[in-house]
C-alpha cells in the first residue's frame, strides 16, 4: 500500500530543511530530493560519469564530485545547459525518491521537493502540498548566511523560482517560518497530528 505523502516545498532560504528535520524528529519518513541529488553527484555517484560525458572533465572536481559552483554558474547563464543537467538528474532523482517512498517505515512521508509547484509530475505524486513561507528579504538573508552566496546570486536563484504568491496559492497547508525555531516547531507539531489522522483514514 502506498504511504500517505506530503510534498514539502518553499523558496530558497525559506526553511524547508528545518521543517523537515522537525517532522523527522516526530517520526515521519523524510525523502529529500536535494539530498538525493547530492548523493548522485558525490564521488562515485550514479550521475558522475554521465555528467562527465555531457559536460566534460572541467565540471567534475578533483574529489570526483560534481563541481557545484562551476555547474551553478553554467546552469544559470545557459538555459540549454540547465535543461541538459535537469534531463540527466531529474529521472534519477525521481526513481530513487519513488524507491524510498515505497520503503518508508514512518506513519507518513514528507517528500521535500524544492521545485514541487514547478514540476507537475511531482504534484501528482503527493497527497497534500505543504509550503514553508517567509518574507523574501529574510530568504535572501538566510541564503547568504548559510551558503555564503553573494546577494546577486541569491536573488537570481530566487527569481528563477515561482513567485511566493503562486506557491502559497498552491498550498494545502502553510508554515509561516518568519519567526523563531520554537514557532516553527509548534506549527509542525499541529500538522503532524493532522497528517497522522489523514494517513490513518
Amino acid at each position: 500500500m502506498k504511504p500517505f505523502v506530503v510534498g514539502l516545498t518553499g523558496g530558497i532560504g525559506s526553511g524547508k530543511s528545518a521543517a523537515a528535520d522537525e517532522f523527522a524528529r516526530l517520526g515521519a519518513t523524510v525523502v529529500d530530493t536535494d539530498a538525493i541529488a547530492h548523493e548522485l553527484t558525490a564521488p562515485g555517484g550514479a550521475a558522475i560519469e554521465p555528467l562527465r560525458r555531457l559536460f566534460g572533465d572541467a565540471y567534475v572536481a578533483a574529489s570526483g564530485a560534481m563541481d557545484r559552483s562551476k555547474m551553478r554558474s553554467l546552469a544559470f547563464s545557459d538555459p540549454g545547459a540547465r535543461a541538459k543537467l535537469e534531463g540527466l538528474l531529474h529521472p534519477l532523482i525521481r526513481a530513487e525518491s519513488e524507491r524510498r517512498i515505497r520503503a518508508a517505515s514512518g506513519p507518513y512521508v514528507i517528500h521535500v521537493v524544492p521545485l514541487l509547484i514547478e514540476s507537475p509530475g511531482y504534484r501528482e505524486r503527493v497527497d497534500r502540498v505543504l509550503v514553508v513561507d517567509c518574507p523574501e528579504a529574510l530568504q535572501i538573508e538566510r541564503v547568504q548566511q548559510r551558503s555564503g552566496l553573494g546577494r546577486e546570486t541569491a536573488e537570481a536563484i530566487q527569481r528563477a523560482q515561482v513567485p511566493r504568491a503562486t506557491r502559497a496559492a498552491a498550498a494545502d497547508d502553510l508554515i509561516d517560518n518568519s519567526g523563531s525555531l520554537d514557532a516553527l516547531h509548534k506549527q509542525v507539531v499541529a500538522l503532524h497530528a493532522r497528517y497522522l489522522n489523514l494517513a490513518r483514514s
